[in-house]
């Protein structure tokens, strides 16, 4: 049974001693500042690994397709990959060693201390461009950086890239500056801001349990006090939390599936796309770009139907692929009908189309357990990811502890 405590016995238990009557001082819950000190014992750096959540990244697609003809965006490429951009990115961070769980999530409601918010801002085999914003759990924004890289000719060709991605510069980049904006930070509010994160997670289920120890203002969360050690709601919100990252856990196999389908037809398209670009910038710059933009087209679907000649990889049912490019228009247009204008090319052009497609299909239903409920999730990630979080709640109100009555 959970007994109530007064407000004052807290404080004064795990905050700070308690004063005798008269004396002079501040009143009203502590700081942030002061939790630190008093609240959280000196914490060494290399102990406090931050949990970092990638949601998957804004395929920064136009809103009109006139939009979409002059930026010469394949829509139906960009959804497929706002999913694999974030999964680099989560691999380079792993790489550094200097964060804790670093997971892919369908949006930013899944629970980390650090959340890095990406963005596409270009993608044609030669040039990418990412934009990141990385909040953390309090709302607090540490920075907006953008990051660039251009592939060089011969990347290709060289055979000691085999695996690698022409991509990956900038999210080795990306990975590097994070790290390189930690170093400053001291380990203590490391140890500080996972209680945030606690807290958040711990209100997100019961508001009138936790709400006290948090203070919002626009956005912002800050920490004024911590519960008990003891209190059996906050053990009861740890075993919830640790079903919850293993639920997250568990997406991190669909993503990892949804690349490795993506994977030859996506290298084979960088390749290509790169060539297709070059000449394309040439073109420009002679002034006569619009007057041979369709030949370019058609010159990459030849080049994607030769070097796609001995591939064994399948597209999908024509009525997975239906409508798949009819999203796009102008210079769009011209480069699906190119690219599915050979059999052979077709095979990889069906491939990145079912890939663009299925981000937002559904998932397999799926039935979920936690001790001995058991609860069917429907729909695409975020929706199924929504409805587990609903059935954890249910469990939660279902079995809290009762309040006893003094």
């Amino acid at each position: 049974m959970r007994v109530v405590i007064g407000w004052v016995a807290i404080f004064c238990f795990f905050l700070t001693s308690c004063v005798t009557p008269g004396m002079t001082g501040s009143v009203g819950p502590k700081t942030s500042g002061q939790l630190r000190s008093e609240a959280i014992k000196t914490v060494p750096k290399a102990q406090t690994k931050l949990d970092i959540i990638v949601p998957v990244f804004d395929p920064g697609i136009p809103q009109t397709d006139e939009e979409m003809a002059e930026a010469r965006i394949w829509p139906e490429l960009r959804r497929a990959e706002a999913v694999r951009f974030a999964l680099m990115m989560k691999e380079e961070l792993e790489k550094t060693e200097q964060f804790g769980a670093v997971r892919v999530s369908p949006d930013s409601e899944a629970t980390g201390d650090v959340y890095i918010l990406g963005k596409i801002l270009e993608s044609n085999g030669k040039d990418v461009g990412i934009r990141v914003d990385v909040y953390d759990i309090s709302g607090s924004k540490w920075y907006t950086s953008s990051y660039e890289h251009e592939v060089s000719e011969r990347f290709h060709n060289n055979l000691r890239n085999k695996g690698k991605d022409a991509y990956s510069p900038v999210f080795e980049e990306a990975a590097k500056d994070l790290v390189e904006r930690l170093k400053g930070v001291d380990g203590t509010d490391l140890a500080l801001l996972q209680k945030v994160t606690e807290m958040r997670f711990a209100n997100n289920f019961s508001e009138e349990a936790f709400k006290e120890h948090l203070k919002e203002e626009e956005g912002r969360f800050e920490l004024v006090s911590l519960p008990s050690e003891t209190d059996p709601m906050l053990k009861r919100i740890r075993a919830i939390r640790i079903r919850d990252q293993l639920y997250v856990d568990n997406l991190q196999t669909h993503y990892e599936e949804f690349n490795a389908k993506m994977e030859e037809s996506y290298t084979l398209w960088q390749q290509k796309a790169r060539e297709e670009q070059v000449a394309f910038e040439e073109a420009e710059s002679a002034a006569t770009a619009r007057a041979v933009a369709g030949g370019l087209l058609m010159i990459l679907a030849i080049g994607l139907a030769a070097a796609a000649g001995n591939s064994n990889s399948s597209g999908g049912s024509a009525a997975a692929m239906a409508g798949g490019f009819a999203a796009g228009a102008g210079a769009v247009a011209a480069f699906g009908a190119a690219f599915r204008s050979n059999e052979e090319s077709k095979l990889h052009a069906d491939t990145l189309d079912e890939m663009g497609e299925s981000i937002d299909a559904e998932l397999a239903p799926q039935v979920v357990e936690f001790e001995g409920k058991t609860k069917e999730l429907t729909g695409n990630a975020a929706e199924q990811f929504s409805e587990w979080r609903e059935f954890l709640k249910s469990i939660y109100e279902q079995e809290k502890t009762p309040v006893k009555q003094l």
